[in-house]
């Protein structure tokens, strides 16, 4: 155990000593990395900040339940009862008909209209927040409420509903395609990078070969190479999309301001950094093992 953990070691530092004798190009090696990972890790951020703000904006679907008009406060208090004991939905808002009297009223447009009617024409109502957003479950809901006793009318906003989870559905997507196209693009380079390696220690490799080196012995050093490439370049990508939240967090939070929003933009959390480094290293390792296989071979 004490001397394969050592020839790992071993392996690790030579990859090291051929990443730090070419300094510049490894640089350059690692922003190419680093630029193809930050555009999808930093849409996946996008997307997560999208998300939190349609959970906690006033925009948040509603259903809204009207009772009849001529419903009585005591059937409306039982329909009241009922909705609460419903696991499916979060919170219940009772509307009475004459808070929404006197919010007409309010209104200069509607004032003398308003008076001018001999009983107030509105009904009890209810605003419920629901515990299921999407809109085949909202649907549902809608319809079982229909089925209420003195329920007059049911209204959901079921189109805005169908467009925000389009437009979500939409930027997943979005971010599962490009994040597909440039892992392909990272596996590429690495390919390539170990490629010239292999090329470039063609001597070394023939001479260890001479001298009885196995196959793994001789490939150990390109794979951590591989990964230390992909490592290297998820801490470059991580800085390039914690420098581009910090940067867009000023304007952004002018624009939710002047929209009445609470949102900061939030950078990678604890989780999805180790996911994006384990994500990266491990396509840098995938990218040497296929160059290994189509040239070591040959060496």
């Amino acid at each position: 155990m004490t001397a394969w953990l050592a020839q790992h070691g071993d392996a690790v530092r030579l990859a090291m000593r051929r990443l730090a004798s070419a300094p510049v190009n490894s640089l350059l090696y690692l922003l190419a990395i680093g630029v193809a990972l930050a555009l999808p890790a930093g849409g996946q951020m996008l997307l997560a900040n999208a998300l939190s703000l349609a959970g906690t904006t006033s925009a948040v679907p509603h259903i809204s339940v009207f009772m009849a008009a001529n419903a009585d406060r005591g059937m409306a208090a039982e329909i009241e009862s009922r909705l609460k004991k419903r696991g499916d939905i979060k919170r219940v808002q009772f509307l009475p008909r004459e808070e929404t009297l006197a919010r007409m009223k309010a209104n200069p447009g509607l004032r003398d209209v308003i008076e001018a009617l001999a009983a107030n024409p509105f009904p009890d109502a209810f605003v419920l927040a629901v515990a299921d957003e999407r809109p085949e479950a909202m649907e549902r809901l809608a319809v079982e409420l229909r089925q209420l006793p003195r329920v007059e009318h049911v209204q959901l906003d079921s189109a805005w509903v169908r467009r925000l989870d389009a437009l979500l559905q939409l930027g997943r997507t979005a971010v599962l395609v490009l994040g597909v196209l440039l892992s392909a693009g990272l596996i590429a380079i690495s390919f390539s990078i170990i490629r010239m390696q292999v090329l470039t220690h063609r001597t070394e490799i023939e001479v260890s070969g001479l001298l009885g080196a196995t196959d793994g012995f001789i490939r150990r050093p390109f794979l951590y190479y591989g990964l230390l490439l992909g490592l290297g370049g998820g801490i470059v990508a991580w800085l390039l999309v914690g420098a581009a939240a910090l940067w867009l967090r000023a304007p952004l939070g002018e624009l939710v301001r002047l929209y009445d929003l609470t949102l900061v933009l939030q950078t990678p959390g604890t989780r999805d950094s180790a996911l994006l480094l384990a994500f990266a290293a491990g396509l840098g390792w995938l990218g040497a093992i296929i160059s290994l296989q189509q040239h070591l071979r040959k060496s």
